[in-house]
């Protein structure tokens, strides 16, 4: 596996496609700092003594609004990457002498000044967008705008080659740029080695755990999940109101269930977004009516649009035990107080990614976490 090369082979000066120069947007500092000191410490490892691979940059304001991309140190002949966090509404800026919120709109609309302050110097030009702009409004339902596809086409016309995702609502994007690279990672391995250290307790094998699959959309993620453990899997359909259209959407009507009892054994229930909630704890509810013993939820990105109060009942109450999500999005400090969170690394992982790109290694093994997962496994309970 391309994760299992040493931190020597990943860094040879004379397999780099070029030096590696790594940009954070506005709000992606935190991330893009831990993928830092992973890159740095496999570097040293190799006797590359290099400070810092982050190149500085800016994206300032006028007091109108608009803004600028500024990138400030020579970047020529660079292989980067720009790290972006479109969910990380904790960024603001004033206009007119009020302050703004930055929406997912601004931070696209800062990641294309800096690509635009790169161009026609950098030798390549990647993206890191774990939550994948637009992702939401993925397909058109008569007069709708499809704001996934035309902003990854906008990225293909800026020059950008290579764009990494993890977790995307709908990884059929991937068509609407036939000739740009576009890889859809998933951080199972990293939220099964989360659970394992945080549950200790818990046994992932079919007479005790099993995974549960939100809604229809949700299926191929849980299957993964199912597949990997060797447990069994059931699903929740969506009964929706298609006479009436209530914030955009038609309103859910009830949650049903199908597959074999959960009673008496640990549930997990895995999505790619917790954004209101009231889905997932519409499920929690179900499940525990019918016998489960504990309930897990696990989303990529917790960004809780409506609190944490319903969370929090829901976990007074017994229903839920406790919700895993990873910081590849803004987590709020409240969030992160919470004893039932627990907070998923997958710094190390993008940054496997980009060390394997910049020295044009197969990324097929990083996207695929199948051995390590198997590896876990044994390494934890003895299972084959």
């Amino acid at each position: 596996m391309a994760q299992e090369k040493s931190a020597k082979e990943f860094f040879k000066a004379s397999e780099r496609v070029a030096d590696l120069g790594i940009i954070a947007c506005p709000g992606a500092e935190e991330l893009t700092q831990k993928i830092n000191q992973h890159l740095l410490r496999w570097a040293r490892e190799a006797d590359i003594q290099d400070e810092t691979f982050i190149i500085d940059s800016e994206c300032p304001r006028f007091s109108s609004g608009d803004g600028k991309g500024l990138i400030k140190a020579s970047i020529r002949g660079d292989d980067l990457f720009f790290i972006v966090d479109v969910g990380n509404y904790n960024c603001r800026y004033k206009i007119f002498g009020h302050e703004n919120c930055m929406s997912p709109d601004d931070h696209f609309q800062d990641l294309k000044r800096l690509i635009q302050a790169a161009s026609g110097k950098a030798h390549r030009v990647s993206v890191v967008m774990p939550l994948l702009y637009g992702s939401r409004q993925h397909r058109r339902n008569y007069r709708e705008s499809l704001d996934c596809a035309a902003a990854l086409q906008e990225l293909q016309a800026l020059g950008v080659q290579n764009i990494v995702t993890f977790d995307a609502h709908d990884p059929r994007m991937q068509n609407a740029v036939p000739l740009m690279g576009l890889d859809n990672m998933m951080p199972t391995y990293q939220v099964i080695k989360a659970m394992i250290r945080c549950v200790p307790d818990l046994r992932l094998d079919s007479r005790h755990f099993m995974v549960i699959s939100p809604d229809e959309g949700a299926m191929q993620r849980n299957m993964y999940y199912s597949s990997v453990l060797g447990v069994n899997l059931g699903m929740f359909y969506k009964r929706r109101d298609y006479s009436r259209v209530v914030n955009g959407r038609n309103p859910i009507v009830a949650h049903e269930y199908l597959g074999e009892s959960v009673e008496g054994k640990d549930v997990f229930v895995a999505d790619d977004i917790i954004s209101s909630g009231e889905s997932m704890l519409d499920i929690a509810f179900a499940l525990k009516k019918q016998g489960a013993r504990r309930i897990f939820a696990n989303a990529t990105y917790a960004i809780f649009t409506n609190g944490l109060a319903a969370f929090d009942e829901a976990v007074e109450q017994g229903v839920l035990n406790g919700v895993f999500g990873t910081n590849l999005t803004y987590l709020t400090p409240e969030l992160k107080s919470r004893a039932w969170f627990h907070e998923v690394d997958v710094s190390k992982y993008i940054a496997y990614y980009i060390a394997a790109v910049n020295h044009d290694i197969s990324v097929s093994a990083i996207i695929d976490p199948h051995e390590k997962i198997r590896a876990l496994l044994e390494k934890t309970y003895g299972q084959k």
